[in-house]
């Protein structure tokens, strides 16, 4: 899978850009703030129709215009898809494939797959449980796109299940309607809930032999590395946990158990790397995770996604660099960087900035 040509107008600091990309790896070289993420994140808005800077359309769009447009040619196992997707300042924009106008992103998910490092990414490892959950949801979705359906219904169900508490005004407003409407919303959690942690677990167990080795090759380490989801409800069930905790959910105004509440553990020598690990081990782990998901969703789909790697030498010693790049898998890369590149990098094609447009080298 790979981007062929790409085409941008009014995207971030980019008034025109038109590229031709080569297969194999392609590093975008030059000083901060000319647009080197900006052009990741655009290959990234092809895949995804959102920013992995989570970055709303009018930030995206240029100030002085009401639209911005990023168009690519992809070719996934020999056949060319073109993607062209308008974004509006206000209002919705609009997303083509192959000229037929999309209604909804999901018809677009799993159409092309990409995996994203980021500098942002240690939080992954040391941040708050959401940035692991995400990622791993993700991944859940990107190994079968029909997920998608649960995630939105679960969520949607969530967000019901919680209006509905807040509006009890902690147990003031309770009735048997709103008791028999609650039951209801809890039926529906629980039954999304236990099939969604299902899949979680499923993809965990399959991603862990794929951490395991990306670390290894990464850091040089055989440090044990170790993944796991182990909800404190799974075993009852999310219908028993919902009961339990309904009365400090309605007192509170909240769901205060279930999926949008679990974490995933990764730990690192018998300990939690959130806590024990340092920041240069937080690192390689949060890139190794990224890149052990790549590696699973390639061999599943016998499709490698596209990789984006947005200045990812900056905090790696030399020896981390140098293994980053006898570790890049197979396929069409595109690696940043403000620095010089490692010298066992060979690219397949160099872009950088001459007067601050954007070319091939």
């Amino acid at each position: 899978m790979q981007v062929e040509r790409l085409w941008l107008r009014n995207f971030r600091n980019y008034d025109e850009l038109a590229l031709e990309l080569s297969p194999g790896l392609i590093t975008v070289t030059g000083a901060n703030g000319l647009g080197k993420t900006n052009l990741l994140e655009a290959i990234g808005y092809l895949a995804t129709l959102q920013s992995f800077r989570t970055a709303p359309a009018d930030v995206i769009i240029q100030t002085t215009h009401d639209q911005g447009v990023v168009r690519g040619v992809i070719n996934r196992e020999g056949r060319e898809l073109l993607i062209e997707c308008e974004l509006a300042r206000s209002g919705r924009g609009r997303v083509m494939l192959n000229r037929q106008k999309l209604v909804r992103r999901r018809d677009l998910i799993g159409t092309v797959l990409v995996s994203v490092f980021t500098p942002d990414d240690l939080d992954l490892i040391k941040g708050s449980p959401s940035g692991r959950r995400n990622v791993l949801d993700d991944l859940v979705v990107a190994r079968q796109r029909s997920n998608d359906k649960i995630r939105t219904d679960m969520d949607k169900v969530l967000r019901q299940r919680n209006a509905l508490l807040k509006g009890l005004g902690g147990g003031k407003r309770m009735d048997e309607a709103a008791g028999s409407t609650l039951d209801v919303w809890d039926a529906k959690l629980s039954e999304l809930g236990d099939r969604w942690a299902d899949l979680r677990s499923e993809t965990v167990a399959a991603l862990l032999p794929e951490l395991v080795l990306s670390h290894e090759r990464l850091s040089g380490s055989t440090e044990t590395v170790t993944c796991e989801y182990r909800p404190i409800w799974r075993d009852g069930g999310l219908a028993n946990a919902l009961a339990e905790a309904r009365s400090n959910d309605i007192r509170r105004g909240v769901t205060t158990v279930g999926p949008h509440r679990d974490d995933l553990h990764i730990g690192l020598a018998g300990m939690p790397s959130r806590t024990h690990a340092s920041q240069g081990e937080q690192r390689t782990l949060a890139l190794s995770l990224r890149l052990a998901a790549h590696r699973h969703l390639a061999e599943l789909h016998e499709s490698s996604p596209i990789l984006l790697l947005d200045d990812v030498f900056s905090e790696l010693d030399p020896s981390r660099c140098a293994a980053l790049v006898q570790a890049l898998p197979p396929g069409q890369v595109f690696v940043s960087t403000a620095g010089p590149l490692p010298p066992e990098t060979q690219p397949d094609q160099r872009l950088g900035f001459v007067d601050g447009l954007l070319s091939a080298q």
